[in-house]
């Protein structure tokens, strides 16, 4: 299995490589959906994404060590030749530090190293140190970031200006990420060990110092974001994740790289503080660093996939089984690890930019244990990129793990990273070309050799006494550590079945009573019912986002057996929670399937809890839509004549959702789409929700009801004004391409390119809101003063009588919200990328589509 393995790999590799040699080069990044390059100034902005592009042939660059690694050394000597001749740094553009630093600066020192060893093989004879010096004149260019009182570098540099003066356009930064300014030191370091220029590795050590000195002192973690003039904590909030997690890394591997003990001092420190307050095996929870014991939030970020691994260098073996069983069942369940999730692994972001994180955490676990059961984890990954991710053009983000649907990106990362990580997984040691325990893998798994440890650095480094006894300093024999093979799988049994999508039955106890109050029946705004509420030592707590909170205090209840009641009353509140959830089918898909976006443009959808269940139809609604009037749908249409046999577009507001589509469903309609009134809200940082019903029976509509985000409609909307006719299709998940194409139309070359692989199979499982633990934690019979429910207030505008959202508080586990009129808040603003960027965005695609149908005329 292996051999194959390893063959596929490669082949998937040439795919995106190849694609991206002949359509993107010498553009930064591959543009896979329109089988071209991205490069900055000529497509609408991004935002903070576009400042890795720096018109320098990114991917290139950051792919050459990968080239080298998987052996294919003639395409390894042409790439150097190309960058050598074609690439510049001077470029008046704008870019960030840290990815400057770990994708250019790091491509292009792995790149010498692997020149150097060709070279000295006798291969490349004719190499000069050419990327050494194109290394150097780039980090001069970003040293002019470094120059504040604190050390810490500005996130962001001018290629050719720096970053003072006017024509810089930057340098008015205060802010930046704790892993910006501590991801330095490993590329810089090597840069002045490898030209014994001490200069670069003395601005890295400095930014360093500084952020081990503005440490919080007691918990000796460190938060997210820093002033860089002042250090004060701008983000307290700390995690293993986005924003912190490769200076964690780089500490650790900067004792690896260049001996110098202090840094794995440091390491340990953090690492203690890590496993004492964040991990909750298998869980890895932010939380404030002045109060450690105060959850920050309840989901994870898909960055910390990479932690196992570095707990692997460590030598802590188990707990890294133990969350990488967690993210590779929360991968089984979603096909992908989505940007976030939450604590009882729901979708939170549904985006997956093919990050390589998993992949680089299995292969240091299959490297540690060398249990096969690595190996079928990295099968799925290749099985899951293929049949989701895969395209005619390369390889696609996904734009929703829920729907299947892609955003046209492929980031360098995934040539740099993913293909290193799953060739080294399944290759033979006599299939690699070198030894890659002779170097170390930055962030960018970029190779930089350990003989740098030795190389002369003017300002060597200070070593410290240090107590032996503190510290690990070789990483344990993991046959002492299980001696039992089937230890691993004993640690993984427990992890599978709490994320597994088949959740056991709560059992209830026999010998719990009713409480005098159903959580079925309760309603927010009835007297009575929060008169109950207090008798039982429920408080209700009115939040600024439109939420109520439920807080339960036993002290506070007339009577024991009254604050028993609502400890019943909290626990049937959650058991409701969760069977919403179980009976809440997953996210619908509105594609858009007429000229010119073919199926092409899959807009993310909720489902309502009455209508047509689309998860039950083969075929789905298809038609072309019409805006009803009046807009918000709550009283007769007065265009019912034009509605009639067409799917008609509804703001949200005003009145309940099941009194819209009665309106439109007498006009005649066949469907009905409800846009956010909200405006920014975006199933990209928003989570989905169902549509209630308005307390009354609902068997009487029957055409099918979804909802959009202001976002996703406003592109709807946008396509309805440039294009009159506009169908869509209604269904619970993205259709193949190819079906959207009219039988009585010609199939032209483009339109071919526009039919993908398979939809996504795994999106229509159930999820589970809760496991049997939840239920038989000791918060059943402890600590009542911590049961705490958040739901959502029920207002006028598309509320539901008698159903509320639940989420339970620390101690209790994580549920996603159930719409009750409002959408749940979540952490997190509103992507800041406008609407007129986003319709920017697909107005270009179809631009591009319109001259290849020119071409192919």
């Amino acid at each position: 299995m292996p051999l194959l393995l390893r063959n596929q790999v490669l082949e998937m590799f040439d795919h995106a490589y190849q694609n991206y040699m002949d359509h993107a080069y010498p553009a930064d990044e591959l543009m896979p959906l329109t089988c071209r390059g991205r490069v900055r100034g000529l497509e609408p902005s991004r935002g903070d994404v576009d400042d890795a592009l720096g018109k320098f042939s990114l991917t290139l660059i950051d792919t050459l060590d990968t080239l080298a690694l998987l052996n294919k050394m003639a395409e390894f000597e042409e790439a150097v030749r190309r960058v050598v001749t074609d690439v510049r740094l001077d470029n008046d553009i704008v870019v960030s530090v840290f990815e400057t630093n770990i994708r250019v600066l790091g491509g292009l020192l792995g790149g010498h190293s692997m020149a150097v060893m060709l070279k000295e093989s006798g291969r490349m004879v004719w190499y000069q140190d050419e990327l050494l010096h194109m290394a150097k004149d780039l980090g001069l260019r970003l040293l002019p970031a470094f120059n504040t009182s604190s050390g810490l570098p500005y996130p962001r540099v001018n290629l050719r200006f720096g970053v003072r003066g006017p024509e810089t356009r930057t340098g008015t930064e205060t802010d930046t990420c704790t892993a910006c300014a501590g991801t330095i030191i490993l590329e810089f370091a090597a840069l002045s060990r490898f030209t014994g220029d001490p200069t670069f590795e003395a601005h890295a050590r400095r930014a360093l110092d500084f952020l081990w000195e503005k440490r919080q002192r007691n918990s000796n973690l460190v938060g997210t974001t820093i002033n860089i003039h002042s250090g004060e904590w701008i983000r307290r909030d700390s995690g293993v994740g986005a924003g912190i997690d490769s200076y964690y890394e780089y500490l650790m591997k900067a004792y690896i790289l260049l001996g110098d003990d202090q840094f794995l001092q440091r390491f340990n420190t953090h690492y203690a503080s890590i496993m004492k307050y964040i991990s909750q095996p298998p869980l890895l929870l932010d939380v404030h660093i002045h109060k450690p014991l105060l959850p920050a939030r309840t989901w994870m970020d898909s960055l910390l996939a990479f932690f196992p691994g570095l707990q692997v260098l460590k030598g802590d073996i188990r707990p890294a089984i133990e969350t990488h069983e967690m993210l590779y069942q929360v991968t089984k369940k979603h096909n992908f690890l989505p940007e976030a999730f939450t604590t009882d692994f729901r979708v939170h972001w549904a985006q997956h930019p093919l990050r390589p994180e998993f992949a680089e955490s299995t292969y240091f676990l299959y490297k540690a244990t060398r249990d096969p059961y690595y190996l079928e984890v990295g099968r799925t990954i290749l099985e899951n990129l293929n049949r989701f991710a895969r395209v005619p053009c390369g390889f696609a983000a996904m734009k929703d793990v829920r729907t299947g649907s892609h955003e046209d990106r492929m980031d360098s990362f995934f040539l740099a990273e993913m293909f290193k990580y799953l060739f080294l997984l399944f290759a033979e040691e006599e299939d690699l070309p070198f030894n890659v325990e002779d170097y170390v893998f930055t962030t960018e798994a970029h190779l930089l050799p350990l003989s740098l440890s030795t190389a002369s650095n003017s300002q060597a480094a200070k070593l410290f006494e240090l107590d032996d006894s503190n510290f690990e300093w070789t990483c344990p024999n993991t046959r002492l550590l299980f001696p039992d093979p089937a230890f691993p799988r004993n640690l993984r049994e427990p992890i599978r079945s709490a994320v597994d999508k088949s959740c056991p039955p709560i059992i209830s106890d026999p010998g719990m009573g009713h409480p005098p109050l159903r959580a079925q029946d309760f309603m927010a705004n009835n007297p009575e019912h929060l008169e109950l509420l207090r008798r039982m030592g429920v408080s209700l707590i009115h939040l600024k986002d439109g939420r109520v909170q439920l807080v339960q205090h036993a002290t506070q209840a007339v009577s024991a057996v009254a604050a028993e009641d609502g400890m019943r009353f909290m626990q049937e509140m959650m058991e409701l929670s969760s069977q919403q959830q179980k009976e809440q089918l997953p996210p619908r898909a509105v594609q858009i399937v007429s000229h010119p976006f073919f199926g092409r443009v899959v807009l993310t959808a909720g489902p309502a809890q009455f209508g047509m269940d689309l998860y039950k139809s083969n075929s789905g609604v298809r038609g072309f839509v019409t805006v009803a009037e009046p807009y918000n749908g709550c009283s007769v249409l007065s265009n019912g004549e034009i509605v009639a046999g067409r799917i008609a577009l509804l703001q949200r507001g005003q009145c309940m959702f099941a009194e819209k589509a009665r309106h439109i469903q007498k006009a005649g309609a066949i469907g009905g789409i409800v846009i956010d009134d909200n405006e920014g809200s975006s199933s990209d940082t928003a989570p989905l929700f169902q549509m209630a019903g308005d307390g009354r029976n609902t068997d009487d509509v029957t055409l099918p009801l979804l909802f959009l985000f202001h976002k996703e409609g406003n592109i709807l909307l946008e396509a309805l004004k440039e294009y009159r006719e506009v169908e869509v299709l209604l269904s619970d998940k993205a259709r193949d391409r190819g079906e959207m194409l009219s039988e009585t139309e010609p199939r032209h070359e483009y339109e071919k390119m526009l039919i993908f692989e398979e939809g996504m199979d795994g999106a229509e499982e159930e999820d589970c809101s809760t496991e049997e633990k939840d239920h038989t934690s000791p918060a059943s019979s402890e600590p009542v003063d911590q049961s705490q429910v958040t739901t959502q207030e029920q207002t006028t505008d598309d509320s539901v009588v008698g159903q509320e959202s639940v989420q339970p508080a620390e101690g209790l586990g994580s549920y996603d919200p159930v719409d009750v009129g409002e959408e749940p808040a979540v952490d997190g603003d509103y992507s800041s990328q406008s609407d007129d960027s986003l319709v920017a965005d697909w107005q270009e695609d179809l631009e591009a589509f319109k001259q290849m149908e020119k071409d192919e005329l």
